[in-house]
């Protein structure tokens, strides 16, 4: 469990956080962060992902800037700066190549901001084999349903004012419209409902559900 440097897809490294299974042979996880950056519990869900048996790396989308949890301006203004298009082709398919370089299959997970990363990672990204999204939805120009390319299990809340229900609704009807192998779970709770680190937001029972159906998935689809 270190921060290592990764070759990106195309030229050039980048860092990311690095929690290896017992297993050397274990299927990877590449965890994409929240808008706030590679914050503790994104460490820590690439540290239970290790212990459940998959080797996770986080890859550092913001380059080592990490935002306060209360600073939800600066946060924005971070991921406005990011260029979503470079992140997801370079810096997370690097680290979903560098894991699939051991052998096993890669999958990927993420939350928030990373959970839109994820559906488009899942629509763009060769390598991957299946796909967890929490609570993220990206632009319909950048991936939809019908572009999704690998099984994806989804995850949102049904108080989430940021990715509302209704998005939701017309999410899961074009993936079923467009025959994708998929799993779409409601929760009654709040965005950001697994963050354990933002009291304001964590549900227990949401994410005591949550996890052992996403590990279930990736066990389902990476084996």
């Amino acid at each position: 469990m270190a921060m290592i440097t990764f070759d990106r897809a195309s030229g050039g490294t980048a860092r990311g956080y690095l929690a290896e299974a017992a297993d050397p042979k274990a299927p990877g996880v590449v965890v994409v962060q929240e808008w706030w950056g590679l914050q503790g519990q994104i460490q820590a869900t690439c540290e239970q992902l290790a212990k459940d048996g998959f080797t996770a790396l986080a890859p550092d989308l913001y380059e080592g800037k990490v935002v306060p949890y209360h600073d939800s301006g600066a946060a924005s203004a971070a991921m406005s700066a990011l260029d979503f298009k470079v992140a997801t082709g370079e810096v997370v398919r690097g680290a979903v190549k560098h894991l699939a370089a051991r052998g096993p299959k890669v999958g990927i997970t993420g939350f928030c901001m990373g959970g839109a990363v994820t559906i488009i990672a899942a629509a763009k990204i060769p390598e991957i084999s299946a796909a967890v999204c929490f609570y993220g939805m990206p632009p319909a120009n950048a991936a939809g349903p019908k572009d999704v390319r690998v099984p994806l299990q989804c995850h949102f809340a049904d108080q989430d004012d940021w990715v509302k229900p209704e998005m939701v609704d017309a999410f899961e009807k074009g993936l079923k419209e467009a025959g994708k192998t998929y799993e779409v779970y409601r929760y009654a709770a709040h965005h950001a409902f697994m963050n354990s680190e933002r009291k304001d937001a964590y549900s227990a029972e949401a994410a005591k559900q949550a996890w052992p159906r996403c590990l279930a998935w990736f066990r389902q689809h990476l084996r």
